[in-house]
């Protein structure tokens, strides 16, 4: 006897909220993936405007430069970063040449590309065809939705971003030894990156994948990172991307300033997220009033709000990783991209259809904002570095080294000369970072061992020009003893050029130094 139409209907319903929803038709993905890629061109179409945005651009070419002259990476070449993004600097410098960053912006496009249409797979499998569009969609349109100097520039974050989204999206497929190596790759872009193990682990839990599964992410995670410290030596490794920089990771005398500045990024992101923050409050409210969990219909199939643990933990922890060390500089919050475009995607299956499209059209105005701000964005500082690396030229030929004391290390890429110390900016000695104050700056807070290198450096290679640019800064040469006392004994000053003071050494002729400012910019 077949049973009355409201049991089958109530037995459908159980069954349809207690298994996961059936899979719903793929998006055409030539279609997505040349909509994306246009949309990725044209929002970072500003980072070829200007050359360099940031002083970590500066800080990769000159490295590059360095390593392409026999350098040698946490040696006579150092930085507090692991070594995937300057290795990547080299080697389209050695393809390319090294007078452009044009290839390393070409790269940051490629990378972009590939978190978005990975960001679009994950909701595809999750919740069809239309969340697969607006997570890509909103992928592209958060990861310019900061300063540009933060989302424009070819750095770190914007590398790291698309090994975390591969490690979540080999997770969900129990791809775990990739996985693995994902979360490794993006620990070896940029520390931090390893904040996107606890979301896996989180997959991994859920799935019930047992000890065999992860011991494959495990071994996935580690083989890299433990092969590339031992290929540098462990202790050298460990010293340069963590425990060599227990000053610099502290806010001490730093006052509000870093957490205007967080609040400023987190402002601009939340700007940049708006229609999808306020379609993510509904969707929670309403789930919380007793909504039910499946709302919204994308070609016959139900997406659920819930379901969704696992992300909103990979946005805890990328929110949790740009806080490590208290600087909260902007381009630090563009780990929180992938996840928040995933959460606007479900967000926004829970809207109408009409609802849904106003909200993405409200994101693509937004981001055609920044992209305007990144095309009139203000030069001052980068018009400073060209007259700085202009009056370098003046002074010193190609072969000679420079020293250029300050934050801004563009200078050496720029002027085409070679750094004398390894050390490119006054950070790794004074402690001076992202408007530090003067309770933590100085040269008793430098890293360990610090200045007895720089001396050694400096006997070695002998600076034709040294350059202060600390322009009134903590750090300045007036406030830096050592330094101090090096250029009284070898240097004379000769120009003072934007506030920057420029000292050539004192051995040189006056009948060459004549020849040399009368020769120009070379």
């Amino acid at each position: 006897m077949p049973l009355p139409r409201t049991v089958r209907v109530e037995r459908a319903t159980v069954q349809r909220v207690g298994r996961r929803p059936e899979a719903a038709p793929a998006p055409n993905w030539t279609r997505l993936i040349t909509v994306l890629a246009a949309l990725t061109v044209l929002t970072r179409l500003p980072s070829f405007v200007r050359t360099p945005w940031n002083p970590d651009e500066g800080f990769l070419a000159t490295q590059a430069r360095q390593l392409a002259d026999g350098g040698v990476l946490y040696e006579t070449v150092v930085d507090r970063k692991p070594p995937l993004v300057p290795w990547l600097y080299r080697a389209a410098f050695a393809v390319f040449g090294d007078d452009s960053l044009w290839p390393v912006r070409v790269a940051a496009i490629l990378a972009v590309l590939v978190g978005a249409v990975l960001v679009a797979s994950m909701a595809a499998r999750r919740w069809g065809e239309r969340a697969a569009w607006v997570a890509g969609l909103c992928y592209v349109f958060l990861s310019v939705g900061l300063d540009p100097e933060d989302t424009q520039a070819a750095t770190f974050e914007v590398f790291m971003l698309p090994w975390t989204v591969a490690a979540m999206w080999c997770a969900e497929r129990s791809r775990w030894f990739v996985a693995g190596l994902a979360v490794a790759g993006a620990v070896l872009t940029k520390q931090t990156g390893g904040a996107v193990l606890l979301p896996v682990c989180v997959v991994l839990w859920r799935t019930r994948a047992g000890w065999t599964a992860l011991l494959r992410a495990g071994v996935g995670c580690a083989l890299p990172i433990l092969g590339t410290a031992f290929a540098f030596g462990p202790g050298k490794f460990l010293y340069w991307i963590a425990t060599g920089s227990g000053a610099y990771l502290s806010a001490d005398g730093a006052g509000l300033k870093p957490v205007l500045r967080a609040l400023g990024a987190l402002g601009l992101l939340t700007l940049a997220a708006l229609p999808l923050v306020v379609a993510l409050v509904h969707a929670v409210r309403r789930r919380r009033a007793g909504g039910h969990p499946y709302t919204a219909t994308c070609h016959g199939h139900r997406a659920p709000l819930g379901g969704t643990a696992d992300v909103w933990l990979w946005l805890a922890a990328s929110l949790a990783a740009a806080t490590v060390g208290l600087q909260f500089f902007g381009h630090y919050f563009l780990q929180l991209v992938p996840p928040l475009a995933l959460l606007g995607a479900v967000a926004l299956h829970e809207l109408t259809a009409r609802a849904a499209t106003a909200a993405l059209a409200g994101t693509a105005l937004l981001a055609c904002g920044y992209v305007g701000w990144g095309f009139t964005a203000g030069r001052d500082e980068l018009d400073h570095a060209h007259r700085l690396a202009d009056t370098v030229r003046s002074y010193t030929d190609r072969e000679d080294r420079v020293l250029l004391w300050g934050m801004h290390p563009e200078g050496y890429w720029l002027s085409q000369r070679a750094p004398a110390s390894r050390y490119l900016t006054a950070g790794f000695l004074t402690n001076f970072s992202g408007g530090r104050g003067e309770a933590r700056v100085g040269e008793r807070y430098a890293m360990e061992g610090a200045w007895q290198r720089f001396e050694r450096d400096l006997r070695r290679r002998k600076p034709e020009l040294v350059v202060d640019d600390s322009r009134g800064k903590e750090y300045g040469v007036r406030r830096t003893p050592t330094l101090r006392r090096h250029l009284g004994r070898h240097y004379e000053k000769v120009a003072t050029i934007d506030g920057s003071e420029f000292y050539l050494r004192t051995s040189l002729d006056a009948a060459g130094l004549h020849r040399k400012q009368a020769a120009g910019p070379r």
